[in-house]
């Protein structure tokens, strides 16, 4: 069974673009610093940003607002993306 899972799994993470993207300057630092607090390749670290990317824009596009709760802090942030 692990195997069929394993096999599934695989093909849905099976690369099906590949793109060259050439960063900014402090965009290349902050996904070196990202690289190195997780330890995520960098490709790996890219997937996830443009999911939560695509997450985000769908939930405000919809009228949602994006709120952040700082440890320890009762008081909700709005997050503004620009």
């Amino acid at each position: 069974m692990r195997l069929v899972t394993a096999a599934k799994r695989l093909a849905r993470n099976a690369v099906t673009m590949r793109i060259t993207v050439g960063l900014i300057g402090k965009a290349a630092r902050d996904l070196r610093r990202t690289q190195e607090r997780s330890g995520l390749g960098l490709a790996d670290i890219v997937n996830r940003a443009v999911s939560l990317y695509e997450f985000v824009d769908g939930r405000l596009a919809a009228g949602d607002q994006i709120l952040l709760r700082r440890n320890g802090a009762g008081r909700l942030e709005r997050v503004l993306l620009s």
